[in-house]
């Protein structure tokens, strides 16, 4: 059973970067895709980037996409999730999960999720 912590959150002006990252344990993370999920005040969870198992295949949700980036190393057992050009409405917790079946967008795919960083970006 995986267990996920992400890092890496904080307060940053509009226009800046941060990088997240997901450490797994207790499983064998090169096993996994791994996504990235995010939470607004007021809203439901939402779909963000995931990451195929070797890492050659990866999704964005178009709000983020060309802004986002994510990576993986499987050696330390970490997914990152490089954010740039950070934008207000990218405000919310941030989510790691790990999935044993699929490289999806979609919540019900994944098994592990991690307990969240926030993200506040101001304008």
């Amino acid at each position: 059973q995986a267990q996920l912590v992400e890092s890496g959150g904080g307060l940053v002006q509009a226009g800046g970067s941060l990088r997240l990252s997901c450490a797994a344990s207790g499983g064998t993370f090169s096993s996994y895709a791994m996504g990235w999920f995010r939470q607004a005040p007021g809203k439901e969870r939402e779909f963000v980037a995931t990451i195929s198992w070797r890492g050659l295949t990866t999704y964005y949700a178009s709000s983020v996409k060309g802004r986002f980036t994510i990576s993986r190393d499987n050696a330390k057992n970490t997914v990152y999730l490089q954010m740039n050009s950070l934008k207000s409405e990218d405000t919310a917790v941030y989510y790691c999960a790990a999935s044993l079946t699929a490289t999806s967008k979609y919540m019900r795919a994944y098994e592990y999720w991690g307990q969240g960083t926030q993200v506040t970006v101001s304008s």
